[in-house]
Protein backbone atom coordinates (compact mmCIF):
# COMPACT_ATOMS: atom_id res chain seq x y z
CA UNK A 1 0.00 0.00 0.00
CA UNK A 2 2.67 2.39 0.82
CA UNK A 3 4.11 1.78 -2.71
CA UNK A 4 0.96 2.69 -4.05
CA UNK A 5 0.52 6.06 -2.43
CA UNK A 6 4.20 6.92 -3.15
CA UNK A 7 3.64 5.96 -6.69
CA UNK A 8 0.29 7.98 -6.82
CA UNK A 9 2.21 10.89 -4.98
CA UNK A 10 4.54 11.14 -7.36
CA UNK A 11 1.93 10.58 -10.53
CA UNK A 12 0.54 14.02 -9.72
CA UNK A 13 3.84 15.29 -9.02
CA UNK A 14 4.51 14.75 -12.60
CA UNK A 15 1.02 15.82 -13.70
CA UNK A 16 0.95 19.14 -12.42
CA UNK A 17 4.85 20.06 -12.67
CA UNK A 18 4.46 21.41 -16.41
CA UNK A 19 0.96 22.69 -14.90
CA UNK A 20 0.82 25.56 -12.30
CA UNK A 21 -3.64 25.34 -11.89
CA UNK A 22 -3.73 21.27 -11.89
CA UNK A 23 -5.64 20.37 -8.88
CA UNK A 24 -3.44 19.19 -6.17
CA UNK A 25 -6.12 16.15 -3.65
CA UNK A 26 -5.92 16.64 0.17
CA UNK A 27 -5.47 13.27 1.47
CA UNK A 28 -7.25 12.71 4.79
CA UNK A 29 -4.74 9.29 5.43
CA UNK A 30 -5.69 6.00 7.27
CA UNK A 31 -5.96 6.91 10.83
CA UNK A 32 -7.16 10.57 10.40
CA UNK A 33 -10.40 10.76 12.10
CA UNK A 34 -12.57 13.51 11.21
CA UNK A 35 -16.10 15.18 12.79
CA UNK A 36 -17.47 18.21 11.07
CA UNK A 37 -18.52 19.04 7.83
CA UNK A 38 -16.16 19.50 4.63
CA UNK A 39 -17.00 21.78 1.76
CA UNK A 40 -15.39 22.79 -1.46
CA UNK A 41 -12.30 21.14 -2.68
CA UNK A 42 -11.17 19.90 -6.10
CA UNK A 43 -10.13 16.51 -5.33
CA UNK A 44 -10.59 15.24 -1.86
CA UNK A 45 -9.01 11.54 -0.94
CA UNK A 46 -10.30 9.85 2.19
CA UNK A 47 -8.49 6.78 3.62
CA UNK A 48 -9.50 7.77 7.09
CA UNK A 49 -12.98 8.62 8.70
CA UNK A 50 -15.39 11.56 8.82
CA UNK A 51 -18.00 11.73 10.69
CA UNK A 52 -20.01 15.01 8.65
CA UNK A 53 -20.91 16.17 5.23
CA UNK A 54 -18.68 17.02 2.14
CA UNK A 55 -19.42 19.03 -1.27
CA UNK A 56 -16.39 19.23 -3.33
CA UNK A 57 -15.51 18.90 -7.06
CA UNK A 58 -14.34 15.32 -7.12
CA UNK A 59 -14.08 12.60 -4.01
CA UNK A 60 -12.63 9.29 -3.83
CA UNK A 61 -13.51 7.25 -0.75
CA UNK A 62 -10.59 4.79 -0.50
CA UNK A 63 -10.15 0.77 0.54
CA UNK A 64 -10.27 1.96 4.00
CA UNK A 65 -12.17 5.24 3.96
CA UNK A 66 -15.68 5.44 5.68
CA UNK A 67 -17.82 8.64 5.52
CA UNK A 68 -20.95 8.11 7.52
CA UNK A 69 -22.79 11.48 6.53
CA UNK A 70 -24.12 13.38 2.91
CA UNK A 71 -21.71 13.40 -0.06
CA UNK A 72 -22.44 15.68 -2.78
CA UNK A 73 -19.57 15.64 -5.88
CA UNK A 74 -19.33 15.87 -9.34
CA UNK A 75 -17.34 13.05 -9.57
CA UNK A 76 -17.25 9.93 -6.77
CA UNK A 77 -15.73 6.79 -6.67
CA UNK A 78 -16.43 4.41 -3.70
CA UNK A 79 -14.20 1.87 -2.88
CA UNK A 80 -14.64 1.88 0.73
CA UNK A 81 -17.84 2.64 2.93
CA UNK A 82 -20.35 5.79 2.62
CA UNK A 83 -23.07 5.70 5.28
CA UNK A 84 -25.40 8.04 3.77
CA UNK A 85 -27.05 9.88 1.00
CA UNK A 86 -24.40 10.43 -2.06
CA UNK A 87 -25.44 12.97 -5.07
CA UNK A 88 -22.82 12.95 -8.01
CA UNK A 89 -22.88 13.12 -11.92
CA UNK A 90 -20.63 10.10 -12.10
CA UNK A 91 -20.86 8.08 -9.48
CA UNK A 92 -18.32 4.57 -9.69
CA UNK A 93 -19.06 2.27 -7.12
CA UNK A 94 -16.40 -0.30 -6.73
CA UNK A 95 -16.50 -4.41 -5.77
CA UNK A 96 -14.90 -3.56 -2.40
CA UNK A 97 -17.47 -0.75 -1.95
CA UNK A 98 -20.10 -0.52 0.67
CA UNK A 99 -23.20 2.01 0.51
CA UNK A 100 -25.87 1.83 3.10
CA UNK A 101 -28.09 4.73 1.78
CA UNK A 102 -29.62 6.53 -1.56
CA UNK A 103 -27.19 7.66 -4.09
CA UNK A 104 -28.66 10.00 -6.30
CA UNK A 105 -26.64 10.55 -10.27
CA UNK A 106 -26.47 10.90 -13.80
CA UNK A 107 -24.56 8.21 -14.72
CA UNK A 108 -23.44 4.97 -12.52
CA UNK A 109 -20.89 2.15 -12.49
CA UNK A 110 -21.07 -0.40 -10.14
CA UNK A 111 -18.42 -3.30 -10.12
CA UNK A 112 -19.91 -6.72 -9.41
CA UNK A 113 -19.04 -7.66 -5.77
CA UNK A 114 -20.21 -3.90 -4.40
CA UNK A 115 -22.69 -3.80 -1.23
CA UNK A 116 -25.65 -1.16 -1.48
CA UNK A 117 -28.21 -1.10 0.50
CA UNK A 118 -30.38 1.50 -0.27
CA UNK A 119 -31.92 3.30 -3.58
CA UNK A 120 -29.84 4.35 -6.94
CA UNK A 121 -32.13 7.25 -8.49
CA UNK A 122 -31.27 8.90 -11.51
CA UNK A 123 -30.82 12.75 -10.80
CA UNK A 124 -33.75 14.86 -13.05
CA UNK A 125 -32.36 16.64 -15.79
CA UNK A 126 -32.04 20.53 -15.06
CA UNK A 127 -33.12 22.52 -18.65
CA UNK A 128 -30.40 23.97 -19.69
CA UNK A 129 -30.62 27.63 -19.32
CA UNK A 130 -31.85 29.24 -22.65
CA UNK A 131 -31.96 32.80 -23.71
CA UNK A 132 -34.59 32.88 -25.81
CA UNK A 133 -37.46 35.49 -26.68
CA UNK A 134 -40.18 33.12 -27.42
CA UNK A 135 -42.92 31.98 -24.86
CA UNK A 136 -43.04 29.06 -23.61
CA UNK A 137 -46.30 26.64 -23.97
CA UNK A 138 -47.53 24.79 -21.71
CA UNK A 139 -47.18 21.42 -21.65
CA UNK A 140 -50.22 19.12 -21.01
CA UNK A 141 -50.28 16.79 -17.87
CA UNK A 142 -51.19 12.91 -18.88
CA UNK A 143 -53.64 11.17 -17.13
CA UNK A 144 -53.09 9.85 -13.72
CA UNK A 145 -52.26 6.31 -13.74
CA UNK A 146 -53.12 3.94 -10.66
CA UNK A 147 -50.63 1.66 -9.40
CA UNK A 148 -51.58 -2.02 -10.25
CA UNK A 149 -52.53 -4.46 -7.36
CA UNK A 150 -49.82 -6.48 -5.86
CA UNK A 151 -49.07 -10.05 -6.18
CA UNK A 152 -51.96 -12.45 -5.08
CA UNK A 153 -54.09 -9.15 -4.04
CA UNK A 154 -57.48 -8.25 -5.95
CA UNK A 155 -58.24 -4.42 -5.90
CA UNK A 156 -61.71 -3.36 -6.67
CA UNK A 157 -60.01 -1.29 -9.57
CA UNK A 158 -58.37 -3.63 -11.12
CA UNK A 159 -60.25 -3.67 -14.23
CA UNK A 160 -59.93 -0.09 -14.79
CA UNK A 161 -56.12 -0.76 -14.82
CA UNK A 162 -56.96 -3.46 -17.75
CA UNK A 163 -58.82 -1.08 -19.64
CA UNK A 164 -56.17 1.44 -19.04
CA UNK A 165 -53.90 -0.86 -20.33
CA UNK A 166 -55.44 -1.92 -23.35
CA UNK A 167 -56.27 1.37 -24.43
CA UNK A 168 -52.47 2.52 -23.99
CA UNK A 169 -51.75 -0.24 -26.24
CA UNK A 170 -54.16 -0.39 -28.79
CA UNK A 171 -55.00 -4.05 -27.58
CA UNK A 172 -58.74 -5.28 -27.86
CA UNK A 173 -57.96 -8.65 -25.92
Amino acid sequence: MKNFRKMLYLKIAKISKGNNNAPVPSIIGFGTKIKGDILGGDVIHIDGRLEGNICCEELIIGIKGQVIGQVKAKTLSLYGTLQGTAEADNLFIAGTARLTGDALHNSIAIEPGAYIEGRCVRMPKRPPVAQSTEKETPVKKAPAVEKPAAAGKVSATSGTSSALFKAATGSNK
